[in-house]
C-alpha cells in the first residue's frame, strides 16, 4: 500500500522536485491540470458513484426483495406464472421509486456539498499560497498546513514547526504524532518516517509545508478505505429497521407453513395451498419498507436544505428528530461571533498603547491558528499609533498554540539584536508563567497582594463579558531559528490585558426557548473563560445553575460525571477530551445527544455525538466529522432541522405501524378462513393483486402532514411500543374480516359459491387496509381534526375506487371475481364505518396509555 514512500521520504528535495517535474514554487497550471488528467480527482474509492445497474441491483440485492423474489421465482417453477409477474411488479415498484428518490437526493446533496467543499492551501507557480479544492490536488503539488486542516493527501514535509498530527484513524493511536521535515534512515515502515503525513489524519497544532507524493485512490487511505467503511457501527435507525423487520419474518415464519399444513390437510391439494401459502408471504412482507424510508429520508434531506442544512449522512436525519440533550459551543452560536477588541489595559486596569503594541506584534508574525481575536488585534492596531512597527523587528521563531497549553508565543529579534518572546493566551494559563509585571516604567515581582489585584482587574473584565487575552513577554538571546521550545515559555513579564467583546446573538435566547419547547436541553461546553460564559448565558436566557469546570471534570469517574453531566447546563474550561466525555456521559444516560461545533477543539465531541452538526466556515477536521452542516451558524436553523427529522420519523412510524398491525390482523384472518372455508379464502393471485393495490395506495405516505403535537417532543425507535400497537390493533381488521366472512356465508350463501365469497372479502380487506392509514395517522380525530396530504388522499381515493369497480371490470373476472349483490355495499359501508370509529377508540386509549 505504501509501496516507494520510503525512498520519497529519504530522497533530499531537489530530487524530489525531479522526480515530479516541479520546484519549490510548486506546479505550473497547465503542468497540474496535464496530471489531473491522468491520474485523476483526489478522491478516495468510496466517492465512486456506482451506475445505474449497478446501483439497482444493490438495492434489489436486500433481504426482503431476495425474499421477494425467491418467492417470485418459485411461482414460475410451480408454472403460476401470473402470480410471478405479479410480484415481480412489486419488486419492480419497491426498487424503481426508491432509485427514483434516491437518486434526485444524491443529486440535490452533491450540489449542496459543492458549497462546503473542503480546501488546501494550494503554491502554482506563484510565490503566494491559494486556496483550492483538495479534489484538485496532484502528485508535486507544494501545499502549506496548519492547525485544524486535514492533510490532503500522503505528502512529505519540506518544512515544520511544532507540527503534531493525528493519525489516530490510520494507526488507532489516539495521541498526536510530532511530525519534522528532517527524514530518518533507519525508519523501517513509512508510518516511521516522521517527515511523511498521511491522507486522513489531521494537523492539531503547528504549521508546515510540504510536497503531495500522492493522491486518491493511490494514498494509504484511499487503499484502505473499503476496510474503513466497513468498520462503521449501525447507527440506531438502523437498528430499529432491521427490529421491525426480523419481528415480521418471525411471523413469517411461524404463519406461513401452518398456512400451508392447515388449507393442505383440509382442502387436500397440496399444489394449491403451496400458491396461497407463496401468496400469504408476500402479503406479510413488508416489501415498501426500505422504498418508503428512501423516501422520507430523501424528501427530509431536500426540505433541510432549503432551510440552509446540508445532510451528509441520511440517517442522521432521524437521529436529529430523536434529540433530546444538545451540547453546542459558545462562539458564534450564542453569540455574534465578530468580536471586537474593546480595550487594552495594564495591571491596574488603566488605557495602555504598550498592551495592543505587543499584542499586535504576537498576532502580526504568529503564522500557526489564528482566530477572530487575532484579526480584531491587527484590524485595531492598524487603527491607533503604537511604538512598534513591524519593519524594525524580524521573526526568529513561534511557538503555536495548542489547547493544553492555550497559549501562542512568538520569537522577534528586535532592532538591537536581542530576541524578545512575545506570548497571548488564556488568563491562568500566562499567568502561571509569570514571575514579574510591568507597572509604569517598574517591574515588580508577581506575588502576593499585588498579584490577587492583578487576578481581580481580568476577573471584573470578565464578570462584564469581556474575553480576555493576558500579554507577557520576555527578553532572551538570539538563537537560531527552531532553537526555541515551550520550555522557553517561563520567567515572563506580564504586561496586561486585552478586552474582547463578542455580543449575544439577538435571536439565541428566543432559539434556545423553542428547543426546550420542543423537549430538547441546550448545553454549553466551551473552553472559555467560566465567568464569561456564564454572563453570555444568562443573557440568552439560559439557565447556569451550578457550573462545571474542565479541572473538576478531570479528577472525576465516568461514573461521577454521567450524574454531574445530568444536572449541569454549562461546562466551561473544557478540552476537546473532555467535551467528548461529557457527550459519552449523557448517553451512558439514555439520552441521545446532538453536538454543534466548528472548531478543531471539536472534533472528538462531533464524532462521539449521535448526530454531529458543525457550519461551512468550520475547519476541514469539524466538517468532515459532522453529519450534518449548516450554511448559518444558528439554533434557529437547528430548531428547523430538529422539526424536519421528526417529520420524517413520523411518516415512517406511520407505514410500519400500518403494516404491522395489518399483517397480525391478517394473520388472525387466514388461519379461521383457511380452517373454516372448504375452499380457499382467496386465490393466490387475488391476493398478489390485493397486495400490490395496497402498497400502491402507501407510496405517498412520505408527504404525508404531521399533526404539530407529535412535532413538539424527541422521537426515537420503541419496537416494544410498535410491537403492542400491532397487538391492540391488529385484530381489530380481523373482527371485520370474520364479520364479512358471516355477510358472504349465510347472508348471500357463499358456501357453494367460492368466486362470491372472495370478491366479497376482497373488497372489504383491501378498503379497510387502505383507509386504516387515515385512522392511525393522526392522534386526533382523522378527517376533521387532522386531514392527510392531497397526494395521500388522492392515492387512497383512487385505490378504493379501483376496488371497488374490479368486480364488475373484464380484469376482475381474468382474476377469478364477480359482480357483487347491491345489498353488500351498505352493509360494507356500515362495516367500514364501525372498523374506523372502534379503530379510532383503541388507538386513542393507546395512544394516552403508552404514547403515540
Amino acid at each position: 500500500m505504501t509501496d516507494g514512500l520510503l525512498d520519497l521520504a529519504r530522497m533530499d528535495e531537489a530530487a524530489l522536485y525531479r522526480h515530479f517535474d516541479s520546484s519549490s514554487g510548486g506546479l505550473t497550471e497547465q503542468a497540474a491540470q496535464e496530471k489531473l488528467d491522468i491520474i485523476g480527482p483526489n478522491r478516495i474509492a468510496d466517492d465512486v458513484r456506482l451506475s445505474v445497474l449497478r446501483e439497482i441491483l444493490r438495492r434489489l440485492m436486500t433481504p426482503l426483495n431476495g425474499l421477494l423474489l425467491g418467492l417470485a421465482v418459485t411461482s414460475w417453477a410451480l408454472s403460476d406464472y401470473r402470480s410471478a409477474i405479479v410480484i415481480a411488479i412489486m419488486v419492480l415498484l419497491s426498487v424503481g421509486l426508491g432509485y427514483v428518490q434516491e437518486h434526485r437526493s444524491s443529486m440535490a446533496a452533491a450540489r449542496l456539498k459543492r458549497m462546503v467543499q473542503v480546501h488546501a492551501s494550494v503554491k502554482r507557480a506563484t510565490p503566494d499560497f491559494a486556496e483550492m479544492p483538495l479534489e484538485v490536488l496532484v502528485p508535486g503539488d507544494i501545499v502549506r498546513l496548519a492547525a485544524g486542516d486535514l492533510i490532503p493527501a500522503d505528502l512529505r514535509l519540506l518544512s515544520a514547526h511544532d507540527l503534531h498530527v493525528n493519525e489516530s484513524s490510520l494507526t488507532g493511536e489516539a495521541m498526536p504524532v510530532e511530525k519534522r521535515s528532517s527524514p530518518d534512515a533507519d525508519a523501517a515502515a513509512p508510518f516511521d518516517a516522521p517527515n511523511l503525513c498521511f491522507m486522513g489524519s489531521s494537523v492539531v497544532s503547528g504549521f508546515a509545508e510540504g510536497i503531495i507524493l500522492k493522491t486518491g485512490r493511490a494514498t494509504y487511505f484511499g487503499e484502505v478505505a473499503k476496510q474503513i467503511t466497513g468498520a462503521d457501527t449501525t447507527s440506531s435507525f438502523d437498528r430499529g429497521l432491521n427490529q421491525f423487520v426480523a419481528l415480521m419474518l418471525r411471523f413469517m415464519a411461524v404463519l406461513v407453513p401452518l398456512v400451508f399444513i392447515i388449507n393442505g390437510v383440509t382442502k387436500h391439494n397440496w399444489l394449491e395451498a403451496l400458491f396461497f401459502a407463496v401468496a400469504v408471504a408476500v402479503g406479510l412482507a413488508p416489501e415498501m419498507l426500505p422504498m418508503v424510508v428512501t423516501m422520507n429520508l430523501a424528501r427530509g434531506a431536500i426540505a433541510m436544505s432549503r432551510k440552509r442544512a446540508i445532510v451528509k449522512r441520511l440517517n442522521a436525519i432521524q437521529n436529529f428528530g430523536a434529540m433530546d440533550v444538545l451540547c453546542t459551543d459558545k462562539t458564534g452560536t450564542l453569540t455574534q461571533d465578530r468580536v471586537v477588541l474593546k480595550l487594552h489595559l495594564d495591571v491596574e486596569g488603566r488605557d495602555n498603547r504598550d498592551v495592543l503594541a505587543y499584542a499586535w506584534l504576537n498576532s502580526r508574525f504568529e503564522s500557526g491558528l489564528r482566530n477572530l481575536m487575532d484579526e480584531a488585534i491587527l484590524e485595531h492596531g492598524g487603527q491607533e499609533e503604537h511604538p512598534i512597527s513591524a519593519g524594525d523587528y524580524a521573526k526568529l521563531d513561534e511557538l503555536p498554540f495548542d489547547f493544553v497549553r492555550r497559549r501562542v508565543s512568538v520569537v522577534v529579534r528586535r532592532p538591537e539584536g536581542e530576541a524578545l518572546l512575545v506570548c497571548k493566551g488564556a488568563v491562568e494559563e500566562v499567568l502561571g508563567i509569570c514571575t514579574q509585571f510591568r507597572k509604569g516604567e517598574e517591574v515588580m515581582s508577581f506575588a502576593g497582594p499585588q498579584a490577587e489585584a492583578i487576578h481581580a482587574v481580568a476577573e471584573g473584565l470578565n464578570r462584564d463579558g469581556f474575553r480576555v487575552l493576558a500579554i507577557a513577554c520576555r527578553t532572551m538571546p538570539a538563537l537560531a531559528e527552531g532553537q526555541y521550545s515551550v520550555e522557553d515559555e517561563r520567567d515572563l513579564t506580564l504586561i496586561g490585558f486585552t478586552a474582547f467583546l463578542d455580543p449575544p446573538k439577538e435571536t439565541a435566547g428566543p432559539a434556545i426557548a423553542d428547543l426546550q419547547k420542543a423537549g430538547i436541553t441546550v448545553k454549553v461546553l466551551t473552553g472559555d473563560n467560566d465567568l464569561v460564559t456564564a454572563k453570555i448565558c444568562r443573557d440568552v436566557g439560559l439557565d447556569v445553575g451550578q457550573l462545571l469546570l474542565g479541572r473538576q471534570i478531570e479528577a472525576m469517574s465516568d461514573a461521577e460525571l454521567a450524574a454531574q453531566a445530568e444536572v449541569t447546563q454549562v461546562f466551561a474550561k473544557v478540552s476537546p477530551t473532555q467535551k467528548a466525555r461529557i457527550i459519552a456521559a449523557l448517553q451512558a444516560n439514555g439520552h441521545v445527544v446532538g453536538f454543534l461545533g466548528d472548531g478543531i477543539n471539536d472534533g472528538p465531541a462531533l464524532k462521539v455525538a449521535d448526530v454531529g452538526i458543525s457550519v461551512d466556515t468550520a475547519v476541514d477536521i469539524a466538517k468532515e466529522s459532522a453529519d450534518i452542516i449548516l450554511l448559518e451558524k444558528s439554533l434557529a436553523v437547528l430548531g428547523d432541522g430538529v422539526t424536519e427529522g421528526r417529520r420524517v420519523f413520523a411518516n415512517i412510524i406511520k407505514y410500519i405501524r400500518m403494516g404491522a398491525s395489518s399483517n397480525f390482523g391478517n394473520m388472525f384472518s387466514v388461519l379461521g378462513a383457511s380452517i373454516i372455508l372448504p375452499f380457499l379464502p382467496m386465490a393466490p393471485l387475488q391476493v398478489l393483486t390485493n397486495n400490490l393495490l395496497y402498497d400502491f395506495s402507501q407510496t405517498t405516505i412520505p408527504t404525508d402532514n404531521v399533526d404539530p403535537e407529535y412535532l413538539a417532543t424527541p422521537r426515537r425507535w420503541e419496537i416494544g411500543n410498535i410491537a403492542r400497537f400491532m397487538l391492540f390493533i391488529g385484530p381489530m381488521s380481523s373482527i371485520f374480516d370474520y364479520a364479512t366472512y358471516f355477510t358472504m356465508l349465510f347472508i348471500f350463501n357463499a358456501w357453494a359459491d367460492p368466486a362470491l365469497f372472495q370478491t366479497g372479502w376482497f373488497v372489504e380487506s383491501l378498503l379497510t387496509q387502505t383507509l386504516i392509514i387515515h385512522i392511525i395517522r393522526t392522534a386526533r380525530i382523522p378527517f376533521l381534526q387532522s386531514r392527510a396530504s392531497n397526494a395521500l388522499i388522492a392515492t387512497t381515493l383512487i385505490i378504493c375506487a379501483i376496488g371497488v369497480a374490479l368486480p364488475f371490470s373484464p380484469l376482475g373476472a381474468t382474476l377469478g371475481f364477480k359482480p357483487l349483490p347491491a345489498l353488500y355495499w351498505p352493509i360494507l359501508a356500515g362495516f367500514l364505518l364501525a372498523y374506523g370509529v372502534l379503530t379510532h377508540m383503541v388507538k386513542v386509549w393507546f395512544f394516552r396509555r403508552w404514547g403515540g
